[in-house]
């Protein structure tokens, strides 16, 4: 599976929250499609069939992300004068 990027991840889970957030506060038609589109994009980003399996995915990948970056060894260059 490839793993989605750090940015785009955090841009659907933040998609996702507004959609969740706008849609229980006053449920329409369009909120719903709206969801089930953001729902759909995180199952497919994370390659999962629901969205709570999306979510624990999500948050694997993106501590994942986090301790590979951490990781990385740190280089400091010296500019020449």
């Amino acid at each position: 599976m490839l793993l989605p990027a750090e940015k785009e991840l955090r841009a659907v889970l933040a998609r996702f929250a507004d959609a969740r957030f706008h849609h229980d506060l006053q449920p329409t038609g369009r909120s719903s499609r709206e969801l089930e589109d953001a729902s759909y994009t995180l199952c497919v980003m994370t390659g999962t069939g629901s969205v709570d399996e999306a979510l624990v995915a999500a948050d694997a990948l993106l501590e994942r992300l986090r301790a590979d970056r951490t990781a990385a060894p740190r280089t400091t260059q010296t500019l020449a004068a």
